[in-house]
């Protein structure tokens, strides 16, 4: 089964219209207000759609997210059955302080092909060769860089990582350090930061660390696309964290997630820039009409493509 091309154009817009939204907010130091006008925007759009959509990722549960709550229908009734995962606003901070990189986020895959993720921290890693092995979630960052340098046949201080600057992170940058490993270092936006191993452009050879989870199975939509490499593990500290994995039908709490354990089947990942970073260009507003950048990613027709659109206001 694949999901129909027409799909694209549809959630492409609701993309570009949720970060239209949020742009409004740029600069405004209120992440809440920003992130609100691009759920709003979202789900608005979303329901035009003629679909049978389900939240699978969404803004919360239904106690702590009024709109886009995991388990919310979307869509009109009418047409396929979707799992959609949303992130109206990645980088919340970036957008309130009018830094580079905020964007909104869409996945969608056909209907119990997406993975229900727990608000929770991820463990991942992500490089752009989909062969397994060469790197894993139980080897040590010393391993899994030479690994990585033996595959592609050069030196660990030729390679670059990517992972959140947090000080959870503290012995996994001294060991990359340590190995003469180029960092780039990363303050939010772990969609992104996964995202960079897609392209030589980004000189990003390896994306490590702990972050969101359901920022995991976003990254993991686009990757799959892609054909690269990632791997996800859930990090649940507390029992009312492990009460609620049971709840979504996780019953082993140390199990590694390879891609197609994540994304099964054919997907479409759209992020659109709300201001301008490495991935893709923000909203830029002229007169009765504004222009927007979207990566976007339809698996089933490897179309893999950053988009420039104008839409009338």
């Amino acid at each position: 089964m694949t999901i129909d091309k027409k799909y694209i154009d549809l959630f492409h817009d609701v993309s570009a219209k949720a970060a239209y939204s949020s742009y409004h907010l740029v600069g405004k130091k209120d992440k809440i207000a920003a992130d609100k006008a691009a759920v709003d925007s979202m789900r608005n759009e979303l329901n035009k759609i003629d679909m049978n959509g389900k939240i699978v990722i969404g803004e919360g549960e239904l106690d702590e997210a009024p709109m886009l709550y995991i388990g919310e229908k979307i869509g009109t009734g009418n047409g396929p059955f979707f799992d959609i995962a949303v992130d109206p606003l990645e980088g919340t901070n970036f957008a309130a302080n009018n830094l580079p990189g905020a964007l909104t986020v869409i996945s969608i895959a056909e209907k119990s092909n997406l993975f229900n993720a727990p608000e929770t921290y991820m463990d991942k890693i992500a490089i752009s060769s989909p062969e397994n092995g060469v790197v894993d979630l139980d080897n040590s960052v010393s391993k899994n860089i030479k690994n990585l340098a033996e595959h592609k046949n050069t030196s660990p201080e030729n390679l670059t990582a990517c992972i959140l600057d947090r000080p959870r992170h503290k012995k996994q940058i001294d060991e990359l350090k340590s190995l003469n490993v180029k960092l780039k270092l990363i303050t939010d936006g772990d969609v992104s930061g996964a995202l960079y191993v897609t392209d030589k452009k980004f000189n990003i050879d390896i994306f490590l660390g702990i972050g969101g989870g359901p920022e995991g199975v976003l990254a993991a939509s686009a990757l799959d696309a892609y054909g690269c490499y990632f791997q996800g593990r859930f990090i649940f500290d507390t029992d009312e964290d492990k009460i609620r994995a049971k709840k979504m039908g996780i019953s082993d709490f140390t199990q590694k997630y390879e891609l197609n354990q994540i994304v099964s089947g054919d997907s479409i990942f759209c992020a659109t820039g709300i201001t301008s970073g490495d991935l893709v260009n923000g909203i830029n507003v002229s007169d009765d009409k504004f222009i927007s950048e979207t990566l976007i990613t339809h698996k089933s027709t490897n179309f893999r493509k950053i988009i420039k659109k104008t839409h009338r206001i």
